[in-house]
């Protein structure tokens, strides 16, 4: 390694394939971050194509237990594999991913004189928010952290609240992004008014709302065709729901998609819907549906109005009534729709990966000099 190549360890401890928003984030992360060796540690199975990230993966031995009284013994087995690696790579910096979870705690327990930047996702902000012994484990990593990153300045606010304004100065907003280069637009945009197409992707759960999407169709001035991407434990309720408001023609559910085959597909739809009510960290299914030029109809959040700003027409979150006014307003407007077409795709511009992968290097850096 030359005098320049930060040694970093990291980790998500799930199975190392591409199934989420944070473990696709986390790949293009470290692609993306020049001149670092990265140990990154996570579960089996592990899908090899995955792994050309990271210079070194380790597969976590210790059994999870991360629910109920075993969770504490749990934590301690997790340290001492967690130490005993630690002890062996002697890295420059532990990039612990989400606050508070397992292997945060167990990164902070064993990180010695080792700098930590804690990197918030999301969830685990959820929990703390619901859970006291949560709450507590995120302050311990907080406390133990040189600095925590988080990828909108709403998230940032809200885990300063959640520790009590104790770690304010550490608390740095690095937005996340995507890899932009791969992106494609449709080479004809399309034209005229009527019913749109509608994508929805991501996990299909009680906070990203779909059944917000599905039922604001009955509502619609139009007859829009919704497609729903991805998989979830509301699956069958949505599919269930969908048929007995007398939707089975325009309602069309689609397995979870790799990324590349999503990619490949979001040209051929007119907008994007996005649902979630509750917490959001970043949403990055909003920059790459914009990144393929789709306007969006987004619920109206914190974070995701700082993330989109004017580049998308907002409702108010598990509204339907309020969603299919904004869908019928982008049917109905075609030079609208094209004009979001347009801000969508110079919006989705400011959130490349390799500008986040540069600012992480950057704090690195300083947290380590």
């Amino acid at each position: 390694m030359t005098s320049n190549l930060l040694n970093i360890v990291t980790g998500i401890n799930r199975t190392s394939v591409p199934s989420s928003g944070s473990m696709i984030l986390v790949n293009d992360l470290y692609s993306a971050m020049p001149d670092i060796h990265t140990t990154f540690l996570g579960r089996a199975p592990v899908d090899q194509a995955w792994t050309a990230a990271f210079d070194h993966l380790i597969v976590l031995s210790t059994t999870k237990r991360p629910h109920g009284p075993d969770f504490d013994p749990y934590v301690d087995e997790l340290t001492r594999e967690v130490g005993a690696l630690i002890e062996k790579i002697q890295p420059n910096a532990i990039h612990a991913q989400y606050l508070g979870f397992a292997l945060s705690l167990a990164f902070t327990r064993t990180a010695g004189n080792t700098p930590i930047i804690a990197i918030a996702h999301g969830p685990d902000v959820m929990v703390a928010e619901r859970s006291a012994s949560e709450r507590e484990a995120m302050n311990e990593v907080a406390a133990a952290s040189a600095a925590i990153v988080a990828p909108t300045s709403a998230l940032a606010d809200r885990i300063d609240r959640l520790t009590g304004r104790r770690f304010t100065d550490r608390l740095t907003v690095i937005p996340w992004g995507i890899r932009l280069s791969d992106a494609r637009v449709r080479d004809q945009p399309p034209t005229g008014i009527g019913p749109l197409s509608l994508v929805h992707a991501g996990r299909l759960d009680e906070n990203k709302s779909t059944i917000t999407a599905v039922e604001a169709l009955v509502l619609t001035d139009q007859p829009h065709h919704l497609t729903v991407i991805g998989k979830g434990p509301l699956r069958e309720h949505l599919e269930q729901r969908a048929i007995e408001l007398g939707l089975r023609d325009r309602v069309h559910f689609d397995p979870f998609l790799p990324r590349a085959e999503l990619w490949r597909r979001l040209p051929n739809f007119d907008a994007f819907v996005f649902t979630t009510r509750g917490l959001e960290a970043f949403g990055l299914v909003l920059i790459e549906a914009q990144a393929h030029g789709l306007p969006v109809a987004y619920s109206d959040l914190p974070g995701v109005r700082e993330i989109l700003g004017s580049a998308g027409i907002p409702y108010s979150p598990g509204d339907p009534r309020s969603l299919a006014v904004a869908l019928d307003e982008m049917g109905r407007d075609f030079h609208r729709r094209k004009a979001l077409t347009k801000a969508s795709l110079n919006n989705a511009r400011r959130y490349d990966i390799t500008t986040t992968g540069r600012q992480l290097r950057e704090l690195t850096l300083r947290v380590t000099s």
